[in-house]
């Protein structure tokens, strides 16, 4: 039997893989779907705008009153640009189109700019939560109660119309663009998320520890592509891949994006 490789150490979610999670805020998401909701609106304000360890994204402390009890829900959602402490949002079904409030993508119209979406009614938000990402409402389709979206990734999906998303794009964003330009700066930034880096090439490691290691000079040998079905000690390259190579003339390109 042969060594069990990174990419298979990886996945167990275990050992030194895990993610380094202390000293995080929590997980941000919608309020629960409530009466509240589904029928008017209801209003909390911006407590703070904090930062999350290992996030890009910063993130706001929102409270609101609880409907039925004599308390305050303290909520905590990933914010948007232009998000202040102090500031005012609603969610619901009769909230106002403004930046930083949450409501029905079916109550918006087409070219809305949302972010946090909701993939089914109530799971409080998991598409486009990245900082500076955000998805924009394509087409309503109101006869099968459906909305199409274009997400970050230039894909187009297609979402029930009562899922709730909030207004804007989230801030942070531009983060990518200014380089790490040492390694300093990669070791603390991984540092703070998982034991992702440096990272071994395949090609400069033993044949035993990975598919492309191995040979008199660095070279992998043989096709990188590699079948959905191979076991997991050889899924490693480009799994399952339609096409490799460059995406050579403006016609395909288009095609690609649009895809």
């Amino acid at each position: 039997m042969g060594r069990v490789i990174r990419a298979q150490r990886r996945g167990r979610a275990e050992g030194v893989f895990k993610a380094h999670v202390h000293g995080r805020q929590g997980q941000p998401k919608h309020r629960a779907l409530d009466f509240a909701e589904r029928n008017g609106y209801i209003k909390g304000v911006v407590r703070e705008i904090v930062h999350d360890k290992g996030r890009g994204a910063p993130l706001a402390r929102v409270v609101f009153r609880n409907p039925y009890k004599y308390k305050q829900d303290k909520e905590l959602f990933i914010a948007v640009e232009g998000m202040y402490t102090g500031q005012f949002l609603y969610a619901g079904k009769k909230a106002a189109l403004t930046v930083g409030n949450i409501l029905p993508i079916g109550g918006m119209p087409e070219g809305t700019v949302i972010c946090n979406v909701e993939g089914k009614l109530g799971d409080r938000g998991v598409f486009a939560r990245c900082s500076g990402n955000y998805a924009t409402i394509v087409a309503h389709q109101p006869d099968e109660n459906m909305t199409r979206l274009k997400l970050p990734s230039g894909a187009k999906k297609l979402v029930p119309s009562s899922c709730r998303a909030m207004v804007g794009v989230i801030a942070g964003g531009g983060r990518v663009e200014k380089p790490l330009l040492k390694a300093g700066r990669a070791y603390y930034k991984y540092k703070a998320k998982r034991n992702k880096w440096p990272r071994v090439r395949g090609v400069a490691m033993n044949p035993v520890d990975h598919p492309h290691g191995g040979g008199n000079h660095q070279h992998v040998g043989h096709a990188t592509t590699t079948s959905r079905r191979d076991p997991p000690g050889k899924k490693v390259g480009l799994i399952a891949a339609r096409r490799t190579g460059r995406l050579r003339g403006t016609k395909s390109f288009s095609a690609a994006v649009n895809e």
